[in-house]
């Protein structure tokens, strides 16, 4: 299980504030393969994630397809999807390989750390952490990884244009046990910043709510965007 390469795929769209040091970040602690996958950027973000050594590849706009292409040219083992504004722990690639070596576990995810200081932002954390470790349900800025073949087997991520992780989360857990790695990722806190605490907790909520009403998922990413 530790000699299995790990494929880290970035999903990016005007990237540029932040691609640079998540890749920096990776350069010293991947062994493994960094995939960029650009959804039409008009910024520096294509440069920038080259010129730090990155593979990237072009592919329709929408974080589903995306990191469905991203997907289909990794040459890993091990899959893991990471946000371009989240920055993996320290000896990530060890939690990726412990956790995944057991039988039972079909994927994985870490902790979640906000990088921001805004009141409520460490409770938001533990209600975070509380709910990927006893409910298995973490979600995409947590850094999903799995096995490549499960991931082909799933079909990979449903084609949605929001609520992609967390219906893949609800496929993957009917076959086994989601892994909560003891380490933290660290997000950026820009739409917390931006948006307010209370006012970006009650967004990601209702979201959720209306997926699971049957809201259309090209009528919840409006709200989304509109409110964001």
């Amino acid at each position: 299980m530790a000699g299995e390469k790990i494929s880290i795929i970035i999903p990016v769209l005007n990237e540029a504030n932040t691609i640079g040091v998540v890749l920096a970040r990776l350069a010293d602690a991947c062994h493994g393969e960094i995939i960029v996958v650009d959804g039409g950027s008009r910024d520096e973000t294509v440069a920038i994630a080259r010129s730090l050594g990155a593979k990237v590849i072009t592919a329709p706009l929408g974080r589903a397809s995306q990191m469905n292409a991203g997907a289909a040219v990794a040459s890993g083992d091990i899959l893991l999807f990471l946000h371009a504004d989240t920055c993996l722990p320290d000896r990530f690639d060890g939690w990726v390989h412990q956790l995944l070596k057991y039988p039972k576990t079909i994927a994985g995810a870490f902790e979640l750390r906000i990088e921001a200081s805004m009141p409520g932002l460490r409770l938001i954390e533990k209600m975070v952490n509380w709910r990927s470790r006893f409910l298995s349900m973490p979600y995409g800025d947590q850094a999903i990884f799995l096995k490549a073949k499960v991931f082909q087997e799933m079909g990979g991520f449903p084609d949605l244009p929001i609520m992609e992780d967390f219906e893949l989360i609800r496929r993957l857990k009917r076959h086994g046990r989601i892994a909560i790695a003891p380490s933290a990722v660290v997000t950026s806190g820009r739409r917390w910043e931006k948006l307010g605490v209370a006012k970006t907790t009650l967004i990601n909520q209702l979201i959720i709510a209306g997926y699971y009403l049957g809201v259309p998922p090209t009528q919840l990413v409006r709200w989304y965007k509109r409110k964001g």
